[in-house]
């Protein structure tokens, strides 16, 4: 399960009062969400990717034939049991998608899909066992897709790990080491070869979205350095994806970045124990679901626009997150929102 955080990476580590947001200190002293002018260019468009241009996309794969992408859309997400993941799921569904959802767990995976299938009947939803680590359990997916949907249009690498746990690196155990970059940088690397080959070969191409996390802008992650580390090579990752891709004169994959921003889920709460903490998770975080809604709409339209540009889609923008922040310290909005703060 993934810290699905950009902005939390070092939230967990101070122990002072919130300071006041007209003071130096607060834009820039701390290394990471203190210094929000230069993190989140407020000044931006609430949705950071490129303007698209209105036409039906045609893509042309290896084969020669060409089909126009359109919807309903089929969508694979790894990593879909539970938290922002399974909201994705639901979100599409609702959309009218098709959508194939997928865990390291048999069990987790067959309870989530009774959940959604019972809203959303058998026609529209599966669900396989996969652990991205593994290079056949990927291809496997990969075949399960095809035997179920015939193609992916959509590919979101959700599936992550933190390894459940909040320590400096010199206390990390090599196993929880292995089980973060396995995970979040092996596994990613696996899953978007698999995809890229796939969608390489289907007539209506295909769209790939690398969700970021806490470290993914290169700002410190104490307390859980590795997984930082891992997210900051998601960006990196996925930049040299798209620059391979254009060398090889490839149009119809396309690699892209979403970032979920600060989601309530339980291994953000699990982190909550200072002051700092609780003031940013009550003031910036919000439900998968809520979250779910937002982006959706957002990635399905990169696909019904006929865009074939890398986008970086966010959901907390600089100019979202500093209102917030103004409105909390100005008017006590949001206060105690999900954590009591003393």
């Amino acid at each position: 399960m993934a810290i699905t955080a950009a902005t939390a990476s070092s939230i967990f580590t101070y122990n002072h009062t919130p300071p006041s947001l007209t003071s130096p200190s607060f834009l820039s002293s701390n290394p990471h969400h203190l210094s929000l002018a230069a993190k989140y260019k407020f000044f931006t468009p609430s949705l950071h990717r490129k303007q698209f241009v209105s036409r039906t996309l045609v893509c042309s794969g290896s084969n020669g034939n060409s089909q126009p992408m359109v919807p309903p859309y089929n969508v694979l997400i790894t990593g879909s049991t539970k938290g922002i993941g399974y909201a994705l799921a639901k979100e599409f569904l609702k959309a009218g998608d098709n959508v194939i959802i997928c865990s390291r767990s048999d069990e987790r995976v067959e309870s989530a899909l009774q959940n959604l299938r019972a809203e959303f009947g058998d026609q529209h939803v599966w669900g396989t066992k996969c652990d991205v680590r593994d290079g056949n359990d990927v291809k496997n997916l990969v075949k399960y897709a095809q035997d179920n949907l015939q193609y992916v249009d959509i590919w979101i690498n959700n599936a992550g790990s933190n390894a459940y746990s909040y320590k400096p690196l010199a206390e990390a155990s090599d196993e929880d080491l292995i089980e973060v970059v396995t995970t979040n940088t092996l596994g990613l690397m696996i899953c978007c070869r698999e995809a890229m080959k796939a969608m390489l070969n289907q007539p209506r191409g295909g769209h790939i979205f690398n969700i970021d996390g806490a470290g993914s802008d290169g700002r410190p992650t104490p307390r859980f350095a590795a997984y930082g580390a891992t997210k900051r090579s998601v960006v990196h990752l996925t930049k040299s994806l798209q620059a391979e891709l254009q060398m090889q004169e490839v149009s119809n994959v396309v690699v892209h970045n979403l970032s979920p921003g600060m989601v309530t889920t339980d291994l953000l709460m699990s982190g909550a124990n200072t002051k700092q903490a609780k003031f940013f998770i009550n003031v910036l975080a919000e439900p998968a679901d809520e979250v779910a809604k937002y982006l959706v709409p957002n990635i399905r339209s990169i696909p019904s626009s006929g865009s074939t540009r890398p986008t970086y889609i966010r959901f907390l923008t600089g100019l979202k997150a500093y209102s917030q922040i103004f409105s909390r310290l100005a008017f006590g909005a949001r206060r105690n929102r999900y954590l009591v703060e003393e």
